[in-house]
């Protein structure tokens, strides 16, 4: 069904809106939701069609970062690249992208999700969003590229 599917797109004229649909774990991003997401912004920018992307989250969360309980499955733990180089671990994360992307950014966005947010061109959030990168806690850095687009973004320190 495709309600279910952990990457959902929708096109609408000029426009594809790419949602992650893992509500349930606040859309926390395992090995086949970062290939899917992958997958829909490779279709993105091949769509002659399509000029701009709306990413987003359901359930009112945009992206709780990579998902933790999938670290104990091979399957569904997500690839890390120890050069950098290649797809990142939350999936688009890595991509020089030449069309525009919009983060309409919900709820919680950590982590993993922060990187997502960051790759973005512009990011519209609501009131009570919430950016942060929590992952430190557990001694893990961001490594899609979050050290160096955040600062590009907001200025340093």
């Amino acid at each position: 069904m495709p309600g279910d599917a952990a990457v959902l797109t929708a096109t609408d004229g000029p426009v594809c809106t790419i949602t992650i649909n893992r509500p349930a774990a606040r859309n926390a991003v395992d090995r086949p939701t970062a290939e899917a997401l992958l997958a829909a912004f490779r279709d993105f920018e091949a769509d002659d069609g399509v000029a701009v992307a709306v990413l987003t989250g359901a359930g009112g969360d945009f992206c709780a970062g990579a998902d933790l309980k999938a670290l104990g499955d091979p399957a569904r733990r997500n690839r890390v690249e120890p050069s950098g180089r290649g797809e990142g671990p939350m999936g688009p994360s890595r991509m020089a992208l030449d069309k525009p992307v919009i983060a309409a950014v919900p709820g919680y966005a950590v982590a993993g999700g922060l990187e997502l947010a960051l790759l973005c061109d512009l990011r519209i959030a609501e009131a009570s969003t919430v950016f942060g990168v929590f992952c430190r806690r557990w001694g893990v850095p961001l490594i899609d590229g979050g050290t160096v687009r955040l600062p590009r973004i907001v200025g340093q320190g």
